[in-house]
């Protein structure tokens, strides 16, 4: 059995129990995340013996402050109590609970009670002249006076009873009294935990990934990064926020690989950007053929201009002709005939890469060296990282990374692309990485996408772990699009822009790109991490308007900014997904409806939590489709959707106290 307390020389032991604080990720071992102005809510189980009173306060402080800042926080039944703060500056923040028996709001609360029977409350009154008289010994100058006063009137025999229960029950000197309550007795939670605070982007935010090498009128060479700064206010007109870009770095001869993976690339083949480094430099250089770091860094800036923030592709990999490889051989394995082993992922063989042993002995000055890497292109503009396979490196080593990144550079982002099995994926977002890439591409049924999201926005798992929701990449084209043709495209744009604050698409997407490189693969064919591929983007049956759309209101209504509460609702169609997303900030509430079906027409009665979004059950609203601009009076609970993959596979209501002079309906169930 546990050993019960020390009662000698010790002092008696505190009556609050706190217990079950949250968050609290693995025992306060990792952070917590948040961005600022965004509220952190803490909650705990705080108890005590007795019927006595209790009182809890949310202690934060800004990590090196001395002093704490505290809230109140509100009791909401069942013993489990509730109190926020809101962060205002990057970095790490502190918090903890603290608890006590309030005795004078006890006292309080049974004097109104006897009062309330008609007792004679004498003896009463003069107890809580004492608690007073106390509390004014531990106050100074005004407060002093007020506690002193009030204590000779709730003791003074001579005042009539309710005058005297009048001063015990006056508002100001309860707040006098909490003030200046003896802190002796508080019970405080055994840790002091962490949150780690960034930038709103972290939370928020649309990604564009572009091959920027594509964007050439000339489909014999690759255009120059100021001639794809032609490609940008394309982009920016569609509402992106991020522009993602592969690696810009020279890029290696040795294996190169030629138009569809080929193992032997031709004369003039440019070969994947992930094959960093020649004779022409390393990670800290750009290719050539794309311009030199002024080139790079102009490029940012007119991206900046645009309203968009260019990432950049951080992938600890190299060729077999990179300066590292002649300069630190001992950075990378060999083979017992002295050869360096080339990546592999079976089936998958990547001649053309050397992966990095992070476990050679020389491992301190490989991981400084890759420091400097990433602080090199956060000096040069970059504030975002994707980071390339990151749980193929050691889990010390992105801790370490991220961390003294985050020391010098508290805003810069790291985006995990971390396909990769559940518990790794966690396990690398609370290791300190902002975001993760996830499986959002392979759920696709009611069920899956239910599940899936119902995961990522319940905790523990949404205090750490910011999914961001591309709905295809270079590598990744799912069986959905390859055989949905249109309507599945615009099905995965709404479900990823409105499902997820931070969504993204790889270029191409817009003109409904679908063909695989052979049946059952996930890969394109002539796929651009191996060619360039110049295109039309005004090509018939492109979904740029939808997706112009869609960003527009994810820009216009916080609901969709945030994951805050999102509530999957009752509908009678396994084919037709319903939900909606609640502002934490108390605006308009978004309804979506998507059928997943992108062959037939779908409908159902989907149900309204009307009592969560603040509307009583028989008064009429207005429900405005964000897509269509199409407004509609709404009244009740239920109503039928109807939806044609053909025409408009998705809908996104928002919704607005009062009717229209000028709206359709949408009828309430019998």
């Amino acid at each position: 059995m546990p050993a019960g307390p020390d009662l000698e020389g010790a002092g008696a032991p505190l009556r609050v129990a706190i217990d079950a604080v949250m968050p609290e990720i693995d025992d306060g071992r990792y952070r917590a995340k948040r961005t600022t102005g965004e509220a952190l809510e803490v909650t705990a189980h705080i108890f005590a013996d007795g019927h006595d009173l209790i009182a809890a306060d949310l202690l934060f402080r800004p990590s090196g402050h001395e002093d704490w800042q505290s809230v109140r926080m509100t009791e909401l039944g069942n013993d489990e109590w509730a109190g926020l703060f809101v962060p205002k500056q990057l970095g790490v923040y502190e918090y903890t609970v603290e608890a006590w028996v309030d005795r004078f709001a006890s006292w309080r609360a049974d004097l109104e009670k006897r009062v309330e029977a008609g007792r004679d409350v004498d003896s009463e009154l003069r107890e809580g002249a004492h608690l007073v008289q106390q509390a004014a010994d531990r106050a100074n100058g005004d407060a002093h006076v007020a506690l002193r006063t009030s204590a000779i009137w709730l003791a003074d025999e001579g005042l009539p009873q309710d005058r005297r229960v009048a001063v015990a029950t006056e508002p100001d000197l309860l707040e006098l009294m909490d003030r200046h309550r003896d802190r002796s007795r508080v019970s405080r939670y055994r840790h002091v935990l962490e949150l780690w605070v960034d930038r709103e982007r972290a939370r928020f935010g649309a990604w564009y990934e572009m091959f920027p090498r594509s964007q050439t009128a000339d489909p014999a060479r690759g255009a120059s990064l100021r001639e794809a700064a032609a490609g940008l206010p394309r982009v920016a007109a569609m509402g992106f926020d991020v522009l993602y870009l592969p690696p810009v770095h020279p890029i290696g001869h040795t294996g190169r690989k030629g138009p569809n993976n080929q193992l032997q690339g031709g004369r003039g083949d440019p070969g994947s950007p992930w094959a960093i480094g020649s004779e022409e430099g390393g990670h800290t250089a750009v290719h050539p053929e794309l311009g030199t770091i002024e080139d790079f860094e102009w490029f940012i800036g007119q991206a900046r201009e645009l309203g968009l923030e260019v990432a950049l592709d951080l992938a600890y990999q190299c060729s077999p002709d990179h300066p590292w490889v002649r300069e630190h051989p001992q950075w990378f394995r060999h083979r017992p005939d002295g050869t360096i082993k080339y990546a592999e992922n079976p089936p998958k063989q990547y001649q053309d890469i050397y992966p990095l042993d992070f476990e050679t002995e020389d491992w301190r000055a490989l991981w400084e060296e890759l420091r400097r890497v990433a602080c090199f292109w956060i000096d040069h503009g970059v504030r975002i990282f994707r980071v390339d396979n990151p749980h193929t490196k050691p889990f010390a080593f992105w801790e370490w990374l991220i961390a003294i990144v985050h020391a010098e550079y508290p805003d810069v982002i790291f985006l995990a692309e971390a396909f990769t099995r559940p518990k790794r994926l966690q396990g690398l977002a609370k290791l300190g990485f902002t975001q993760s890439y996830g499986y959002f591409t392979w759920r696709n049924t009611k069920y899956e996408l239910t599940e899936y999201l119902t995961q990522l926005t319940t905790q523990p798992v949404s205090d750490y772990l910011r999914s961001n929701l591309f709905a295809n990449t270079p590598d990744i084209l799912h069986e959905y699009l390859q055989q949905g043709g249109r309507p599945a495209f615009l099905v995965r744009v709404a479900l990823a822009a409105t499902l997820g604050p931070s969504y993204g698409i790889y270029s191409g997407f817009e003109l409904a790109e679908h063909v695989p490189a052979h049946e059952g693969s996930e890969e394109y064919l002539d796929s651009e991490k191996y060619q360039l591929r110049p295109r039309d983007w005004e090509a018939p049956g492109h979904i740029t308007n939808a997706i112009t759309r869609l960003n527009e209101a994810r820009r216009a209504y916080p609901a969709l900014q945030h994951n805050h509460r999102l509530w999957f609702l009752p509908i009678e169609n396994d084919q037709v997904l319903a939900f909606v997303k609640a502002d934490p900030a108390g605006g308009a509430h978004v309804l979506v409806v998507v059928n997943l079906d992108v062959r037939a027409p779908q409908g159902g009665w989907v149900g309204l939590p009307l009592a969560e979004l603040g509307f009583a059950h028989d008064e009429p609203f207005t429900a405005h489709e964000l897509l269509s601009g199409q407004r509609f009076a709404w009244q009740g609970e239920w109503a039928f959707v109807h939806l044609d993959p053909r025409e408009q596979p998705a809908q996104v209501f928002a919704f607005e106290r009062g009717v229209p002079e000028q709206a359709g309906g949408i009828g309430i169930r019998p």
